[in-house]
């Protein structure tokens, strides 16, 4: 009886291994057939350069900005731009001390009495020699070559006075630049003092603030560099550098002030234009650079997948360098690997992929 039943449990023994096995074959049968190829697009690891960068926005300023008023009261007189040989006009260029406009009044004209103390220095001049050439002979005291000099100043100071006051009928630019408003006025009206003239602006150079965020406060230096664009002005960028850096935390927004100068040479760019900033912080001429995102955050880390012989393998990397588009891999990538651009967000490591592009 008991080696009968030794019998039957090794019939079962033998039974239950043929089982195992039979469905062991079955289950790789049927993985094999039905697993899943994942179609992706890859492209290869490439050297290239990198910039990191801070992003801001702010409104472009001109350099040099002024509002010309009439500092006395007269009648209008639009001047004629020499270079158009028409009356100056918004968006005309004026050089340094160029008139654009005259304030004409004989009232004013007469109380200045320019002819009158222009003579006057000129006679006083005249005896103050003859006093200096006497005295050089002896003819004369020292006291009354003194006495000459000091009429003679004080008319020439006089007259100085006037010719001050006689540039108070000319609006002139007090520096190189383009009339960006121009009140109309008809001419011969007459118009008060203070009354608004031209404005004047020079924008071959710029400046422009824009505020970062408290924890960028170290990063930024002086003599940093910027791209400035606008979407207005199609593919033009404008490069700017660095400047100012104010200590001092916004308590309220949690930023720091940074002002930029900015070179406009072509005048394409305008003073109030609301542009776009680029602050370079950092960048490396060669390095692996990979799309940002394509990098998958896991337990163990950062990671991307690559294509090996046919199928996906998952790689830990670790980064450097970084901007909202890019990054540079320090490790765990090698020149020319192919890596997973597309088709990767359900990919697993050693599946089985179709490279599409």
């Amino acid at each position: 009886m008991t080696k009968l039943k030794g019998v039957i449990v090794k019939r079962f023994f033998i039974l239950g291994l043929l089982i195992v096995f039979i469905s062991g074959c079955g289950s790789d049968q049927f993985n094999s057939e039905n697993e899943v190829t994942v179609p992706v697009s890859v492209e290869a690891v490439k050297l290239k350069p990198i910039e990191q960068f801070l992003e801001a926005t702010g409104t472009l300023q001109a350099e040099s900005e002024t509002v010309l008023r009439a500092e006395i009261s007269g009648n209008y007189k639009l001047q004629i731009n020499p270079r158009t040989k028409k009356t100056f006009s918004l968006g005309d260029f004026v050089k340094k001390d160029e008139a654009i406009i005259k304030i004409e009044d004989k009232e004013y004209l007469n109380s200045v009495r320019i002819d009158l103390k222009k003579l006057q220095m000129e006679e006083a001049k005249s005896e103050y020699d003859k006093q200096k050439s006497l005295y050089d002979r002896g003819g004369v005291t020292f006291k009354d070559l003194k006495s000459s000099e000091l009429d003679y100043l004080d008319k020439k100071y006089t007259y100085d006075n006037a010719l001050l006051q006689l540039e108070k009928t000319k609006i002139k630019a007090p520096f190189g630049g383009i009339i960006v408003d121009l009140p109309y006025y008809t001419q011969d009206t007459r118009v008060s003092q203070n009354s608004p003239m031209a404005q004047l602006m020079s924008y071959k150079k710029m400046f422009l603030e824009i505020n970062l965020p408290e924890k960028q406060l170290t990063k930024v230096k002086t003599g940093q560099r910027a791209r400035i664009t606008n979407y207005t002005v199609g593919n033009d960028t404008l490069t700017g550098i660095v400047n100012q850096i104010s200590p001092a935390i916004d308590a309220g927004t949690r930023t720091f002030k940074t002002v930029l100068s900015v070179s406009n040479p072509s005048l394409t760019f305008r003073p109030g234009m609301f542009v776009k900033v680029q602050l370079i912080t950092a960048k490396k001429d060669s390095a692996i650079v990979i799309p940002k995102n394509i990098i998958l955050s896991r337990r163990r880390g950062k990671t991307v997948f690559v294509v090996i012989k046919g199928a996906s393998q998952e790689r830990v990397i670790s980064t450097g360098l970084e901007n909202p588009e890019e990054v540079e891999v320090l490790s765990g990538l090698e020149p020319e690997e192919r890596v997973v651009v597309k088709g990767f967000e359900t990919l697993r490591s050693r599946q089985k992929v179709k490279i599409i592009k």
